[in-house]
Formats: structure tokens, sequence, C-alpha cells
């Protein structure tokens, strides 16, 4: 996930070009990418008010790069001049390599978090693509402008720092196949009447052989041959894992040598190898202003609703990184077993007690929003968590 930024981050250098008669002295254009087709409007300097659509099949770069060369054209054609072109597109399934080849190309680029452009919230809003170019080419302009919080750009991620996160990804997928595998032996046993056998123990093939039904017959033919299959396939899954594993190992290992960052990371006790990989890999390694963006990014940061006298919290906001934040909340249970004597251990057990016990899940949700926040600091600044043990 790319981190979002704001447009009333450097605005001197986000204004729009302008001519000094007040035109535009630039080509905006905005790209809705789906599968089948994708829809270029443009908002051209000469072309007063309005916009022009295009269309190209989907995966078309080349069509899209020469659409653009074509507005370049016009524009010169109408004005004597020659503009730059800056283009807009939202974050979605197509990645950032149509993102990549613009910026190569020598164009300006921009990926946009589509949620956080205004929507009329009419019960039924009208939506379409043209519709929605038009709207992408106004956040645009008013981003260009300077205006603060009309929609949050991304920070877009190189690609070494996307393909570093994909071991950690690739894993909890195994993870939960791995999962399902063992549920479904379990559960095609238990129909039999066989509770207590793992099949995730070494010894699985050898007391599969030995298992008898609750009448005490043995198992018949076809369900056993059915759990002989779902353990080949288990048996791959604990391969892949391994293997997996390993690379995640490597990685680390090299990691800790280039960045000391990495390294301070996997000394706090209570850190193992896949939670730094996960932090470092998905959050860690970006730059953040202060720990209010650091929250935000792993959707940890509070939603207020506030109106006048209503005053009420809704809860977090999730809508940050949710592998980040799955990976911070399991985090904080260990923490509290690794690192009792902690600062933020004792915060945490002194607000359950004042609560007799209870809001355990509500006041862990605030733990890892404080444990990140502590993380960060230490891991950037150097700022040691109060009570924590690191290993030497």
């Amino acid at each position: 996930m790319a981190v979002k930024e704001r447009s009333g981050k450097s605005m001197s250098q986000n204004h729009a070009r302008r001519t000094g008669d007040g035109e535009l002295a630039e080509v905006v254009v905005s790209v809705e990418l789906s599968r089948k087709t994708w829809l270029i409007t443009s908002l051209s300097p000469g072309a007063g008010e309005k916009l022009s659509r295009h269309t190209v099949p989907g995966g078309d770069l080349a069509g899209l790069l020469e659409r653009l060369g074509r507005l370049r054209q016009k524009a010169r054609a109408r004005t004597g001049q020659e503009f730059p072109i800056t283009v807009i597109q939202e974050a979605g399934l197509d990645g950032f390599w149509v993102h990549r080849v613009l910026q190569a190309e020598g164009h300006e680029s921009h990926v946009v978090d589509a949620a956080s452009i205004a929507t009329s919230r009419r019960l039924r809003r009208i939506k379409t693509d043209r519709l929605d170019g038009e709207s992408l080419i106004r956040a645009l302009l008013a981003f260009k402008r300077g205006e603060p919080r009309v929609c949050s750009m991304l920070r877009v991620p190189s690609p070494a720092e996307e393909d570093r996160r994909r071991i950690a990804r690739e894993r909890k997928v195994l993870m939960q196949e791995r999962i399902q595998h063992s549920n479904r032996i379990k559960g095609l046993l238990f129909s039999q009447g066989i509770t207590g056998y793992d099949p995730l123990k070494r010894d699985r093939r050898e007391r599969l052989e030995a298992l008898r039904t609750g009448d005490g017959c043995d198992l018949p033919h076809h369900l056993k041959r059915q759990v002989e299959r779902e353990l080949d396939r288990l048996e791959l899954l604990l391969d892949q894992i391994k293997a997996v594993e390993g690379e995640r190992d490597t990685m680390l290992a090299e990691e800790r040598q280039s960045s000391r960052e990495v390294a301070v990371l996997s000394n706090v006790v209570g850190v193992g190898p896949e939670f730094a990989a996960v932090l470092w890999s998905e959050g860690l390694y970006r730059h953040f202003d202060n720990r209010r963006q650091v929250a935000a990014y792993a959707g940890l940061a509070p939603t207020p609703w506030q109106s006048g006298s209503i005053d009420r919290e809704q809860g977090i906001g999730k809508s940050g990184n949710p592998r980040l934040r799955a990976t911070l909340l399991e985090m904080s249970w260990l923490w509290l077993r690794h690192q009792p004597a902690s600062a933020l251990s004792r915060w945490f057990n002194t607000r359950v007690a004042q609560n007799g016990g209870r809001f355990k899940k509500v006041m862990i949700t605030a733990l890892a929003r404080k444990l990140v926040v502590a993380l960060w600091k230490y891991v950037t600044a150097g700022v040691v968590i109060e009570g924590a043990v690191v290993r030497a």
C-alpha cells in the first residue's frame, strides 16, 4: 500500500502552471483504467472549459502515449506554444506500472486515493466513467492550486520496495491455506468419531494408518484416499512455507547489514523475524512527519464524530494498511507476554483493571496504536521504549 499525501504539502511545487492571463499552461489529463477500455479525459490550454474524451483498449499503452502526443500537438496548434502534460489516475488493480511508464516518458503523473475525493452524499448518486473522469480533472486542478485536503495523492513505492513486501504477504496466504487444509482433515475425521488427530505433526501418515472410527472400524476407503490427498497438498504447503521463511530470513539478514533500523527493530524482545519483516516492509521503512501519520497509515487512528453538542467516538478508521494493522494487533497480545515490565504493558494492565477487567479488545487496539508509534520513534530517532527489554 502506498502512503497518502495530502494536497497541503509542498504547495509551492504543486501549483498549476498558468500563463499571465490566467490560462492553463499545461495539458491536464485523467485516465480511467479498466480491463476493457481506458477513458482519457483532458483539459487543454486554448480550449476553454471544454473537456475532450477519447477511449483506447484496456492495456494499450502505445495508444495512450499516442493520444497524449496528439493532445500536446493540438494545444501547440491552438496557442503556438509547447505545454507539459500532467496525468492523474486512481489507485486500483492495475498497480503502478502505468504511472511509472508515464514518468519515464517525462510526464508528470499522480495516483490518487479514490476514496479521498469528495462525492455526492445523496442516497442514489450517479456514477459513470465519464463523470469520474471529470471529477479526477477537478481534483487534480484543485490539488495543483494547493487547496488543502482536496484529495490524497499516493507516494508510490519503488519497484524494489513493492517487491520486498511479497515475501510476508505470500507467507500469510500460505498460512491461511494451511489452516484450511488442516481444518478440513480434522472435520472429515470428526464425522467418523475421530478426535485428537493433528495433521501438522511429522508422524501424520503413520497415525492415519492406525486410525479407527468411533465404532471400531477401519476408515472408509474413499474417505482415507481423500484425507491422503489433503495431506499431499498440506505437505506441499509446508514445503513452500519453509522456502518462503528461508527467503525472509535471508532478506532480513541483508537488511540488517545495510540498514540500522532493521537491526535495532530485530533486537527488541517479542519482535521475531515475521513481525520484523512485516513491520519494516509494510510501514516503518517509509518517512512519516509525526505520530498521527504513523497511526493513520496503520489504520489505527480514531474517527471522531463531532457536531455541536454531539461528540462521540466511532472507533478506529481502518483506512490504512490492513496487513500492518492485523500484525500490530497480534503483536500487542504477545507484547504483554514478552514485555510485561514495559511502560506500555503497565499502562494496558492499569486501564483494564480500572474497568474491572473488561474492554480488553478495545484497549488492545489502543495499545497497538501506542506500540507502533513507540517502535517508529525507536527505529527512526533511537528513542528507547521505556521498560522494554532489548537483546544485546
